[in-house]
């Protein structure tokens, strides 16, 4: 399996890919900005990368330029919520192997992975074979269910929208006790948790996983007055049970 770079500065969309590729045997580096993102390409040459464009300080098409400037061949796919046909016709003219939006189907992106992995240097500008399905089934893809936790409804209800958007099984909870239980019910490949919830808490509903032995990924959702998602008021990150 391949080593593989995600770049995206929304922390949820990191930590749903990097769940859905390492059930697929991948090894997941992420990057939530341009400059950590060239340094982690440095680093550690990843045999692909997806690529969001609009990112803080340093855009998707300027991490691209700095990443052909390291590896003229490197496999990259642009995948993000905005773009127009300029800036996709620019980042072909870079070589990007494809060039998706976020609101495809799980399937049609990782179908775009697989053929990217597989011929790199000439996806983006060779003809699809006779009969080739960009949705082809791929393994779990229909699989990945999200267990969102939130006292919040306005929050509740704006991540479920993005996540439904996105082709994944969203269940909705709303305290601690709820969370244990709907864990063995619907075994979620990710928890996307309010740190501050009635009842019990999210540290020690994390803890309570861990040991229980969940595997699956693990997003925090924390209260910050100097951020927001979406005119929330909350900060996100990621984490995993270890």
């Amino acid at each position: 399996m391949a080593k593989i770079l995600v770049v995206d500065d929304e922390a949820v969309f990191c930590e749903l890919l990097k769940t859905l590729l390492k059930s697929h045997g991948h090894e997941v580096l992420t990057a939530n900005d341009g400059r950590q993102a060239i340094e982690v390409f440095k680093r550690h040459r990843p045999q692909f990368t997806m690529l969001d464009l609009r990112m803080p300080e340093m855009d998707g098409l300027e991490v691209l330029k700095q990443i052909r400037a390291i590896d003229t061949k490197a496999a990259v796919m642009i995948l993000t919520a905005w773009g127009s046909d300029a800036m996709e016709l620019q980042a072909r003219r870079l070589g990007v192997t494809d060039f998706l939006s976020k609101s495809l189907s799980l399937d049609t992106i990782m179908a775009s992975l697989q053929r990217g992995l597989i011929r790199p240097a000439t996806a983006a500008h060779a003809p699809k074979p006779p009969g080739e399905k960009t949705g082809a089934p791929f393994g779990m893809l229909e699989a990945v269910t999200i267990l969102l936790v939130d006292n919040k409804p306005q929050t509740s209800e704006h991540l479920s929208r993005f996540l439904s958007q996105r082709g994944y099984q969203v269940h909705v909870a709303k305290d601690g006790p709820s969370v244990l239980e709907l864990v063995g019910q619907v075994r979620p490949q990710l928890v996307v948790m309010d740190v501050d919830l009635p009842g019990l808490k999210g540290i020690e509903v994390l803890r309570t996983l861990r040991a229980k032995n969940y595997t699956g990924g693990f997003v925090m959702i924390t209260a910050r007055e100097d951020d927001s998602l979406s005119g929330g008021g909350q900060s996100i990150s990621a984490c995993r049970p270890q």
